[in-house]
């Protein structure tokens, strides 16, 4: 098992230039005191400094810094990463996940309407006292009542047109002068036969 290298005093005690980064991305008043630090495997040392920015409580902001060879220590990194406890956001979920529980929710949804919709028409029935089978049975009954009056009109029609009279017009009559016309066209066609014989 591989031990993590001793702390160096000098990244330990950056915390001017672990500061001065910070002030370069956060206002001052964002950040809280020093929260103690944290030893990379490649040595770098994560200065840790409370954070008082709004919405991330139990976060710290954090400063990585190095020293390379003898040169003074410097920035590697800065961020803001939850401590133990902190609030997080849930767990990525794919979308298609997502769509799938939507969908199976406006199911149940669907569902639960639907029986509600039964149980308040249920109610209404007995509200009303009409039994749903009397009013179908009244409806067909109503419908046969209006079948007896078209078929009395229908007589009716059928009366008037065997009568011969169909709005003050005599049917007769018309059938007579159709005769009387037949009885013209012969007469003329008699009066064209003599005049050929001449």
């Amino acid at each position: 098992m591989t031990s993590k290298p001793d702390a160096d005093a000098r990244l330990v005690g950056a915390h001017d230039l672990a500061l001065a980064a910070l002030g370069e991305i956060t206002p001052a008043s964002t950040v809280g005191p020093a929260a103690g630090y944290l030893v990379e495997e490649d040595g770098s040392v994560s200065l840790r400094f409370e954070n008082r920015l709004a919405g991330y409580p139990g976060w710290y902001w954090t400063v990585t810094v190095a020293q390379v060879d003898d040169e003074d220590p410097t920035v590697l990194e800065i961020e803001l990463l939850p401590g133990d406890g902190a609030l997080l956001a849930p767990e990525w979920v794919p979308w298609a996940e997502r769509l799938a529980e939507y969908r199976a929710h406006q199911v149940e949804l669907a569902e639960a309407a639907t029986a509600a919709g039964d149980e308040n028409a249920d109610t209404l029935d007995d509200a009303d006292g009409i039994d749903d089978e009397d009013a179908l049975d009244d409806d067909i009954l109503d419908d046969d009542e209006l079948d007896d009056d078209d078929d009395d009109d229908d007589d009716r029609a059928a009366d008037i047109l065997h009568a011969g009279d169909l709005d003050g017009v005599d049917i007769d009559e018309l059938d007579d002068s159709s005769d009387e016309d037949e009885d013209a066209d012969a007469l003329d066609a008699d009066a064209g036969e003599v005049d050929e014989e001449e």
